[in-house]
């Protein structure tokens, strides 16, 4: 494969041809927050937290789904782009419950992590919030839906990985979520309950 040379924050790394700019930056000791990409699911660019400058680009673009090219000089830590991932966490905490000192998830959340490195406290957007019912009629775990920020982790691994199709975005607009088909209980899907979707999941939901 042909070797790619390009900077990253003023660092001039080598790339692999069809390396992204996240795998990139990586791979040089950049690390770029992240919610939905993990290197073992497929792409869902869901997220938009790891957004970075690209000379030349007009908006900000998604490192995690942007192919390298020679000599492309991008910025991962600009005030637009800190500006911009502030925004995301925002959207994202405007619908999440402020429970973290009580959530099993509390020491291990991304977006807990983020939050907190970021400095964003509390969101800015104040409006109707989700308030659905905890799902837990099986005997293994609970669906905690209130908490789900829809990056795409767990129905990737049950599509692409245990290849059970157990759940699937559901609906659209403000309604959309995660969930079986017709909103059933998992025990009426193909779901083996292998915990798969529990592990990928950055918020315990």
């Amino acid at each position: 494969m042909a070797e790619i040379f390009l900077k990253i924050d003023g660092r001039e790394v080598n790339a692999e041809e069809g390396m992204t700019l996240f795998q990139t930056a990586k791979k040089a000791g950049i690390m770029i927050p992240h919610l939905c990409y993990r290197e073992d699911l497929p792409l869902t660019t869901a997220c938009r937290l790891c957004v970075v400058e690209v000379e030349g680009a007009r908006t900000l673009m998604a490192s995690c789904s942007v192919p390298v090219a020679k000599n492309m000089v991008v910025r991962t830590n600009t005030q637009r782009v800190i500006e911009a991932r502030k925004l995301v966490l925002e959207f994202l905490l405007s619908d999440h419950p402020y429970d973290c000192m009580t959530c099993e998830k509390s020491g291990a959340c991304k977006l807990e992590k983020y939050a907190y490195e970021y400095g964003v406290r509390k969101s800015r957007f104040e409006g109707e919030k989700h308030a659905y019912t905890m799902r837990s009629a099986n005997p293994f775990y609970e669906r905690d839906y209130n908490k789900c920020i829809l990056c795409g982790r767990c129905v990737a691994v049950c599509h692409e990985i245990q290849y059970c199709e157990a759940v699937d975005y559901s609906k659209r607009g403000f309604g959309t979520k995660i969930a079986a088909s017709f909103d059933r209980s998992l025990q009426e899907t193909p779901c083996v309950y292998c915990g798969n979707c529990v592990s990928v999941c950055p918020v315990g939901a």
